[in-house]
């Protein structure tokens, strides 16, 4: 989300670097407590008031009211600690509040302010019923290459569909996610701070989380934070699956390969869970355990579909082969990607999917015939109902 020509309010002198450094481009004014305008001409009225509450209670609290009887009220933050109980009243009169406590950062500042503007975002238009489908891969073992083959099945999705589809990638990765890093582009998602009230989760507070990803897709990501999985609950995680499944005809999870208390929802809700494996023993076991476990707790969800990652283009080597590896998976794999470093590096580091930078990567290709037999696939049957994904 974007605060360029935002009409901002800091009510207090201490928070005006703040607020320029979390707001930047919009039109920020400054003032003292006690000392506000009576009023401001039409149109020219902020949208979001900061107030500082170090500052003296009774001069906000008369700067709460002032605001409160604009006619169009802005969204209001007040920023502190030890706040008197007084002021939380007062704030009580604003149709659109939040509190951020101290010590904060302009980031917590920015996060409260796009949840509080949300409802003045334009809209996304969105079907009553879920129509989008969903595909969600996970890792056998970490580095296996699932993000990798997340982003480019992404990229083949929106190639094909001409903008005449809307595809996204939702990374749930939300403590160490590289989504964002791998396409260069921005993790707008404060799933944490959504969590708070999840029913508010709507395709307008969808396209705040959204930012457009090379490759023509949309990419819903979360800032790499420690605590990620800690903040965040199995309603807000489902919530946002379902509304994207709504606004998106195609929508790639990139899921954790660590259990998390909204994992089975999350694979019972799929149309395809594919889980990437590279070729290497340990990596083919973890593989193994985990399409077993998968297929344990998930009787009635999407058959797990293993793909092969990095198969050598040499005959002689000392990877093993597809067979091999089929052997120590006790089943036949669904899918392979050849391997390239050369061109899985460069993208990388340029930013973007692998067939935006080397479009004839045998990668590129892999991915296609990949998509072509999930396409070819029927949706499965929990797919539609007013509790995918749930």
């Amino acid at each position: 989300m974007s605060f360029a020509d935002r009409r901002v309010l800091a009510i207090g002198p201490g928070l005006a670097e703040a607020c320029r450094a979390a707001f930047d481009g919009a039109r920020l004014e400054v003032v003292v407590p006690g000392v506000l305008p009576p009023g401001w001409p039409p149109g020219h009225e902020p949208e979001l008031a900061v107030l500082d509450g170090s500052a003296d209670p009774v001069a906000l609290a008369e700067a709460i009211a002032l605001l409160a009887r604009l006619p169009v009220p802005p969204a209001a933050i007040l920023a502190g600690d030890q706040l008197p109980a007084a002021l939380m009243r007062a704030l009580l009169r604003l149709p659109r509040a939040d509190i951020v406590e101290a010590p904060f950062a302009p980031r917590d500042l920015a996060e409260a302010a796009m949840l509080l503007l949300k409802p003045h975002e334009t809209p996304v238009a969105a079907p009553q019923e879920q129509t989008g489908r969903c595909w969600t891969v996970v890792g056998a073992v970490g580095g296996a290459g699932a993000t990798t083959l997340c982003v480019e099945l992404a990229a083949a999705l929106a190639e094909r569909a001409q903008g005449k589809k809307r595809v996204c990638l939702i990374d749930l990765n939300l403590a160490d996610g590289a989504s964002a890093a791998y396409l260069g582009a921005a993790a707008n998602m404060m799933l944490g701070r959504a969590s708070q009230e999840p029913e508010r989760i709507d395709a307008a507070l969808l396209g705040v989380f959204a930012s457009p990803a090379p490759g023509g897709f949309d990419l819903i990501a979360q800032a790499r934070d420690p605590h990620g999985f800690e903040t965040v609950s199995a309603e807000a995680v489902v919530r946002v699956l379902e509304v994207a499944c709504q606004v998106y005809d195609f929508v790639i999870v990139d899921a954790p390969r660590h259990r998390r208390a909204w994992t089975i929802d999350v694979m019972a809700g799929s149309d395809a869970l594919l889980v990437v494996s590279e070729l290497t023993v340990p990596a083919l076991l973890a593989a193994r355990s985990l399409v077993s476990e998968f297929e344990a707790d998930l009787p009635e969800g999407p058959g797990p579909r293993i793909i092969l990652n990095r198969l050598a283009k040499r005959v002689f080597g000392p990877a093993p082969s597809t067979s091999e590896a089929e052997k120590a998976l006790g089943r036949k794999a669904d899918g392979g990607l050849t391997s390239d470093w050369e061109a899985a590096a460069a993208s990388v580091n340029l930013g973007g999917p692998i067939r935006s930078h080397r479009p004839k990567s045998r990668i590129a290709r892999d991915v296609d015939d990949l998509v072509d037999r999930l396409l070819a696939a029927a949706p499965h049957p929990a797919h539609g109902s007013a509790g995918k994904a749930a």
